[in-house]
């Protein structure tokens, strides 16, 4: 916010120094206009620059022909009003109401349509508008560092999730208060929010380039809501088994395989080895028994969707990168 504040300032001192030099009247609108036009990211300065100079264009085009046609009256402005604002909201440019206004009630003000008059108005705005936006090309700050620690923190708090549920696998009776569930849910969340402005600020990025972080957050969502599938699912496991020592120990190597940049594809083999070693167990001697090692079965399930996601968004550990995406997650 302190950096936006800062970009305003000088963006609306620029446009009115401009406006003062090139003889614009009333000059400070421009100083209004640039205020009106700096945005968070490049690509919504550049979006929005456009839509309100093309907003403005149509609503001073229609306003001049509503006052040569009816006069220069209170109603009219309210004729433009009612008859301007939902063609503008249609035509997907209602972020630049407020800009046209600005224009209209100039031209009202004057009480005259000319075109010196009507080429003042679009200097005033390609003062204002093009001074924020030079602003908004020329700096825009950094999220990088930010991304890679809450990319940490989403990792630190997933490993502390499979470790969690390793000690529970071996020792159903602990409780757990669930922190760093919403610790990673939180970190995701501003991550997403962060990595969403940081690829509108790389307008002339490609590819992966633009892309990256987005692409690892939103694995991590879906990684999140898979998790949230396996404690509903490990809830019903509530004594210690044969088989839920043996689900532990995935776990185990999970949480340090969360880290990786590639898909280790480790605790991939290990699920198809547990998995033949189940088959040749003997079967549940009780209906408890059953339930909880069915549980378990699900849970592999929900493990294995876990990991589809990672070996779909990651890089594989041979260098290739994965089908469904040319960076690493």
């Amino acid at each position: 916010m302190g950096i936006r504040v800062i970009k305003t300032a000088i963006a609306a001192l620029g446009a009115l120094y401009t406006a003062y030099y090139l003889g614009l009247n009333p000059a400070l609108s421009a100083g209004l206009l640039a205020i009106l036009g700096v945005e968070v990211t490049r690509k919504r300065g550049l979006k929005s620059a456009l839509i309100r100079i093309a907003a403005s264009v149509l609503g001073l085009a229609f306003a001049s022909l509503l006052f040569l046609t009816l006069g220069f009256r209170l109603w009219t402005i309210s004729i433009f009003i009612l008859l301007t604002i939902p063609v503008l909201s249609r035509a997907g440019l209602k972020d630049g109401i407020a800009t046209s206004a600005v224009i209209v009630f100039h031209v009202y003000a004057r009480a005259e349509v000319t075109l010196g008059l009507i080429g003042n108005e679009i200097m005033l705005l390609l003062t204002g508008l093009g001074w924020a936006t030079v602003i908004n090309l020329i700096y825009m700050p950094k999220d990088d560092l930010k991304l890679l620690e809450l990319r940490h923190e989403t990792e630190e708090n997933f490993a502390a999730i499979f470790r969690k549920l390793a000690q529970t696998l071996r020792a159903p009776t602990p409780v757990w208060d669930g922190q760093e569930l919403l610790d990673a849910g939180h970190a995701i969340e501003e991550g997403s929010r962060r990595a969403e402005i940081n690829r509108e600020n790389r307008i002339w990025a490609h590819g992966g380039d633009s892309r990256y972080w987005s692409r690892y957050f939103d694995m991590r969502q879906l990684q999140l809501e898979t998790i949230g599938q396996m404690l509903s699912h490990l809830s019903f496991v509530y004594e210690s088994l044969p088989q839920g020592e043996h689900a532990a120990e995935l776990f185990d190597h999970l949480s340090g395989d969360v880290k990786s940049a590639v898909y280790e594809g480790g605790v991939e083999d290990m699920i198809k080895l547990l998995e033949a070693r189940f088959k040749i167990m003997p079967l549940p001697v009780t209906r408890e028994e059953f339930e909880m090692r069915a549980a378990l079965f699900l849970l592999l399930q929900d493990l294995k969707r876990y990991l589809a996601i990672a070996k779909r968004l990651k890089k594989q550990k041979s260098g290739e990168p994965a089908a469904a995406d040319n960076e690493p997650a």
